[in-house]
């Protein structure tokens, strides 16, 4: 944790902004306490940086009061319509009494929850942790399953209207054609991910087609076992910074690990709580596949695109190598494969 001293104003930080380097250059630990001070709320000095690789959060303590949760955003990622709109998400949830960590609405700012300082945006959280929930136990799953039913049942009152949709493949393939046209793969593995990327692709449009117009709703969107914290109160999202418009399906096959029987197991627990609460369309089953497709694929281009960030090359070293670029073909092979077998059921 980083201890600094205060100075008695804010002109330690300079609020121009980062004239060089990664987008979070001059986001100085020193410019996030005269950012919270710029809102109303004087940090004690004591900071930790939490991790999150798209943005930078940090956990400050506070002069008065309990420690609060900075998030600044990244650059160009979303639009503030885009920001406004997951934060009312996430005040519709906590509302309705789903688990859900909203921003707060700052008095000294005007009420609002997201706000600025210098170039940068910026909310405040409270604090609230807890553990990795325990997947391999089906009473788990069950809760989980009704905790997202819940959400689902807030998610289906509207739809988005400025973030995105998950309806679709056309995103994936930009995405595809970007990468290709950034040379960002050694040319010993351009020509076989190429291919294998537009073979999934396919199979996955394909997929998309015969389920038919897909019921929409809004999502966390990425709910995966690091996104969903646990507590003796049960599960809960901190963080809604990916929620999109898709199918209630969506949430639902990240917490699948394991081979095809144990999946079958985990997705009937979860069905098992989902059920209780909001009825689930079992024809979603077909697209479990097709979305991991779409989501391995946009794993890589999500990293190509951060490449300039000093996090990225750190947490991923591999991936200009050939090796990497061998694997994800091979994974493409397999989503491919998979998306020819029946789907799951439970």
């Amino acid at each position: 944790m980083t201890i600094l001293h205060r100075p008695s104003s804010s002109a330690a930080a300079d609020p121009a902004g980062p004239t060089q380097g990664h987008p979070f250059t001059d986001l100085t630990p020193h410019v996030v306490l005269d950012a919270l001070d710029s809102v109303g709320l004087r940090g004690s000095g004591r900071i930790l940086q939490l991790n999150s690789y798209e943005n930078r959060v940090f956990l400050v303590h506070l002069e008065d009061g309990d420690p609060v949760v900075a998030k600044f955003y990244r650059a160009q990622r979303w639009s503030d319509e885009q920001i406004r709109e997951e934060h009312a998400f996430a005040q519709e949830l906590a509302a309705a009494d789903v688990p859900a960590v909203a921003p707060l609405r700052l008095t000294s700012a005007h009420c609002d929850t997201l706000h600025s300082f210098g170039p940068w945006r910026f909310s405040v959280s409270p604090r609230c942790g807890g553990r990795a929930p325990e997947l391999e136990d089906p009473a788990t799953l069950e809760w989980i399953g009704r905790f997202l039913a819940r959400l689902h049942i807030v998610g289906q009152r509207q739809l988005f209207t400025h973030r995105l949709k998950l309806d679709g493949v056309s995103a994936v393939r930009t995405s595809v054609a970007w990468l290709l046209d950034q040379d960002r793969l050694p040319p010993e593995a351009r020509i076989g991910w190429q291919r294998a990327a537009e073979r999934a692709l396919d199979q996955t449009e394909q997929a998309f087609r015969r389920h038919g117009p897909l019921t929409l709703l809004r999502l966390h969107g990425d709910c995966h076992i690091g996104n969903l914290l646990w507590t003796a109160a049960g599960p809960h999202f901190v963080d809604l910074d990916d929620a999109v418009s898709g199918p209630a399906v969506q949430d639902l096959w990240m917490l699948l690990g394991g081979d095809r029987a144990e999946m079958q197991a985990q997705l009937g627990a979860v069905l098992d709580g989902y059920e209780t609460i909001r009825e689930f369309d079992r024809r979603e089953l077909a697209l479990i596949e097709p979305l991991r497709t779409m989501r391995i694929i946009q794993h890589s281009a999500w990293i190509a695109r951060r490449w300039d960030d000093p996090a990225f090359p750190v947490a991923f070293p591999s991936f200009e190598s050939p090796a990497y670029w061998s694997q994800q073909t091979t994974l493409l092979h397999e989503q491919t494969e998979a998306m020819q077998d029946e789907p799951l059921m439970a």
